[in-house]
């Protein structure tokens, strides 16, 4: 059987890791009334093994925060109960189960709001019209502007949110910093309007993710935290003028707290002149060789990529979202390097239970078989 550098063991803190596949943070829309379901507890138990690193599709930190359905959350102790059997399921498979948890900020419909009212954001501007993964156009109210006196509430929201998830049994938090949502709202220069401390400058746009950050290690310890960011995205008209500051900016406050792990999402792919292949743009190693602890990848990745990416130091993991949705034992199969079942795209993010979701088939074994 071909070695392969992403199955090599890896220790991050105090967590030994059996390989670098990492299941990436995945909303499936799958968690009714925002509590984790037995299905749910399935899942996570079917792409568990022991020391692999799970980090669970992102949990919204309050009620208002939320901006599509059925997604889990982590604000009320019924939610920290429901998340129990799921956290059991997977630390009795030997993994290592870390929580994402984020704000939607001014994608979150005003039915989520308290009596309708406007979603909050770093900014008033509203998102333009998007086109969804099934073509249909999004539409988005338009958002109020948090007060500078409102900020630190939501910073502890995303505290209390953390500490609900390690009273759940999870490892760690992941903060999502990334792609478009409250955080990344803050940060970006394309949406942060504004003029009072936590608008302006490179330093002031990046304050509310700080104190976030500053909170959430205080509360769970930094030795427990990861911190997704996406400086290159340009999601939902979330887009930044300087990219590469903003992310070396953003690892030297995570490097003065002591953070655990950074997760960073690589440039959308782009086109190979040499073969008019899709390719990964590659343009994260300043930021790997900048942060101190452990560094995660994500963004187009197959086994081949992945090998090379921990082969030449440019990570130390790598983050795998549609491939290992489809794929419950993917290290597995990257291990004896054997065909991989297809991902169903239009089952993304329907909230039927099985179908698209615990259904995808092992290699060797019936899902009983492998749960057993």
């Amino acid at each position: 059987m071909e070695a392969t550098p992403l199955l090599s063991a890896h220790k991050m803190g105090e967590f030994n890791l059996t390989n670098r596949v990492v299941l990436a943070p995945l909303g499936r829309c799958r968690s009714y009334g925002s509590l984790p379901q037995p299905h749910n507890v399935l899942y996570y138990a079917q792409r568990a093994a022991q020391g692999v690193l799970l980090i669970t599709e992102a949990n919204t930190v309050s009620e208002t925060s939320r901006g599509y359905p059925h997604m889990p959350g982590l604000w009320s102790q019924e939610q920290v109960e429901a998340w129990k059997p799921v956290v059991d399921a997977v630390h009795a498979k030997g993994a290592v189960f870390f929580c994402q948890i984020w704000h939607h900020g001014r994608f979150s419909p005003p039915e989520f709001q308290s009596n309708g009212q406007a979603p909050i954001s770093s900014t008033d501007k509203q998102v333009t019209p998007q086109v969804s993964h099934d073509g249909s156009i999004l539409e988005f109210a338009a958002p109020r502007s948090l007060n500078t006196v409102e900020i630190p509430d939501i910073v502890n929201e995303f505290r209390i949110a953390a500490k609900n998830a390690i009273k759940a049994g999870f490892d760690g938090v992941e903060i999502h910093a990334a792609n478009g949502y409250l955080i990344d709202q803050f940060m970006k220069d394309g949406v942060n309007d504004r003029t009072d401390e936590y608008g302006g400058s490179l330093e002031n746009r990046c304050l509310f993710a700080a104190e976030v950050i500053v909170a959430v290690a205080a509360e769970i310890g930094a030795d427990r935290l990861g911190v997704r960011l996406s400086p290159f995205a340009d999601y939902m008209d979330c887009v930044d003028s300087d990219p590469e500051a903003l992310a070396l900016h953003m690892i030297r406050i995570m490097n003065g707290l002591g953070v655990l792990y950074c997760h960073m999402v690589e440039p959308r792919m782009c086109v190979n002149e040499k073969d008019g292949k899709l390719m990964i743009p590659h343009r994260l190693l300043p930021f790997r060789k900048a942060f101190m602890g452990t560094f995660m990848v994500n963004g187009g990745y197959d086994r081949g990529e992945g090998d090379k990416a921990i082969a030449d130091g440019y990570a130390d993991l790598v983050a795998y979202g549609r491939l290992f949705l489809a794929n419950p034992d993917l290290p597995e199969r990257f291990r004896k390097n054997t065909s991989l079942n297809k991902y169903d795209r239009s089952t993304f993010y329907t909230s039927d239970p099985v179908v698209g979701y615990t259904d995808y088939p092992f290699l060797d074994a019936d899902v009983k078989e492998i749960l057993d």
